[in-house]
């Protein structure tokens, strides 16, 4: 297995306002538009829903997700978990945190998407708060994570 990981980052500016770019993230039925089918998504913390995509091999296509953090207009993070351990490229396993970030500018709003990769399980830094919170069916804060490696790749959106 292929440990080696980076995070994603595409920023862009586009000309909407905040709210116009908070409802496309966080409208069931936007979602199912401009990303993938949704499933039981809500922008409350805690959510757990499912993405759908393709199934390759021996995956479903299901994407398991979980809201990690809502700051109306600002911020949306997820958890997103899905793929299996036997294929190779299209649908191997990939547990990721989504964040986006969304800013005010002269000219609309900065729209930012990261995306970063945790580590297998076995190599993720456990704290006794960590094992706490999930013994206890709470979601680990984000600072239980480390990431795998600085950010190595960072790709910028193109206006089109």
């Amino acid at each position: 297995m292929n440990t080696a990981t980076q995070d994603i980052v595409v920023e862009e500016v586009l000309p909407h306002a905040p709210e116009t770019i908070w409802k496309t993230l966080t409208t069931g039925g936007l979602i199912d538009r401009w990303l993938m089918k949704s499933t039981g998504f809500e922008p409350v913390e805690g959510t757990r829903f499912t993405l759908q995509t393709t199934p390759a091999g021996a995956w479903d296509g299901v994407i398991h997700c979980e809201v990690l953090e809502v700051i109306r207009n600002e911020r949306l993070s997820y958890s997103w978990r899905g793929g299996h351990d036997g294929n190779a490229e299209y649908g191997s396993r990939l547990d990721t945190v989504v964040t986006w970030t969304l800013a005010k500018v002269e000219g609309g709003t900065r729209l930012a998407c990261r995306a970063f990769r945790l580590r297998p399980a076995e190599e993720r830094h456990h704290s006794p708060e960590f094992a706490r919170r999930l013994e206890a069916g709470r979601r680990p804060d984000r600072r239980h994570f480390r990431r795998a490696r600085p950010l190595t790749a960072r790709v910028r959106a193109k206006r089109y």
